[in-house]
């Protein structure tokens, strides 16, 4: 498949009396029709990659092709190719959702009708309300709209579903799907994993100006070299940084960190596992005070490879 973005040795260097290096050689290969999801923890460089990707930024150095163009030489052919939701959008509150759309749709010299753009993004009952009677969602909704009436050929969503309850996260999620169905490639940021591991086709993990780890969802996860997560704690006083040694050498363990209230291990057979951690309390003449497994997710990923949750500051 063609590749929608390509970015090589992509750096931006911020000046000042200490410059900040926001990018450090970041590359990235995004193919047509897919949805990308690019991921990492706040100050990982994720919103100048993708300022400069929306041509809002010049880089300092590096090689950067949009749709098989440049900004330096084909910026009004890409504006005219792409659609951008930001984080959080300022409509007229006095106007409605269709003459929103239809003011949106006169910038660009082709695209989809307004109600068109509404119906794609079920608003069509919102048709003639005012914007200020919308919801958080909806609002969000008529974002993505607005970055539709274009038709453009690659869209980008930043964080779109921050703030919203979970039924409207889930109804932005049909969207992003209906749009993949139509062959739209989409650039998607987002703080949600569960959401990056249900709607993108492929992921990187970007940190201190680099990208880390790139991949589908599945090989991302298969990557920790186990599916599933146990996390327990043991009553009493108990030497972490020790114990860590002693679980890691357990059988099936493939990783070991401590957390703020036990441990976290990442393992391949739970039923292997979890006998020889129960063993191991009772060799501490101790009791388990919690106990739980689950399936390895892209949170564990991200911890795994940062060593931070992705809201840590």
């Amino acid at each position: 498949m063609t590749s929608a973005i390509h970015v090589r040795d992509l750096r931006k260097t911020y000046p000042g009396r200490t410059p900040v290096e926001a990018l450090r050689g970041l590359d990235l290969d995004v193919e047509s029709g897919s949805c990308f999801g690019l991921l990492g923890p706040n100050g990982a460089g994720k919103t100048t990659t993708i300022e400069i990707l929306e041509g809002l930024l010049e880089p300092t150095s590096g090689d950067v092709e949009v749709l098989g163009m440049r900004w330096d030489r084909d910026a009004t052919r890409l504006r005219e190719r792409i659609g951008v939701t930001l984080q959080e959008t300022k409509f007229t509150d006095k106007l409605s959702v269709l003459e929103t759309l239809q003011m949106f749709r006169a910038f660009f010299p082709r695209g989809v009708a307004a109600q068109e753009a509404i119906e794609l993004v079920g608003l069509g009952e919102k048709s003639a309300s005012y914007v200020v009677t919308l919801s958080g969602g909806q609002r969000q909704r008529l974002a993505v709209a607005c970055a539709l009436v274009g038709e453009p050929d690659l869209l980008f969503l930043d964080e779109p579903t921050t703030g919203l309850d979970p039924q409207s996260r889930r109804q932005l999620w049909d969207v992003v799907r209906s749009l993949r169905a139509r062959g739209k490639t989409i650039l998607l940021t987002t703080h949600y994993m569960d959401e990056a591991e249900k709607l993108c086709d492929q992921i990187a993990i970007v940190d201190h100006g680099r990208v880390i780890a790139a991949g589908s969802p599945a090989e991302l996860i298969r990557s920790l070299g186990g599916d599933h997560v146990v996390e327990f704690a043991f009553g009493g006083d108990i030497e972490a940084a020790a114990e860590l040694d002693a679980l890691k050498a357990l059988p099936s363990v493939r990783s070991a960190r401590g957390e703020a209230d036990g441990f976290q291990l990442t393992v391949a057979e739970p039923h292997i596992a979890l006998p020889a951690i129960l063993e191991r309390s009772k060799s501490h003449g101790a009791t388990l005070t919690r106990l739980s497994t689950r399936h390895a997710s892209l949170e564990d990923v991200f911890v795994a490879l940062t060593g931070r949750h992705l809201r840590d500051e």
